[in-house]
């Protein structure tokens, strides 16, 4: 571990727990590929172009019941 971690870890460990979350949330905010953003942009887009097809009656849909029965069946 380098001495600027350890530093950072120490001074980290002082903080208060509020402190100490917040701090936690910015830097794994920090490990986020910010190139994923396209990716996310591109799953609304097609979350909102199902959701409108749906709507207009174009979607064939199945009974949730359905859909875990199947589920179970092919987990087996």
């Amino acid at each position: 571990m380098s001495a600027l971690l350890t530093e950072l870890e120490q001074q980290a460990c002082t903080l208060l727990p509020e402190e100490r979350a917040q701090l936690i949330e910015v830097l794994l905010e920090s490990l986020h590929d910010k190139s994923s953003s396209g990716v996310e942009a591109a799953w609304l887009g097609e979350i909102e172009k199902r959701v409108a097809a749906f709507d207009r009656g174009e979607l064939q849909t199945h009974p949730a019941e359905e859909v875990f029965t199947e589920a179970k069946r092919m987990a087996r």
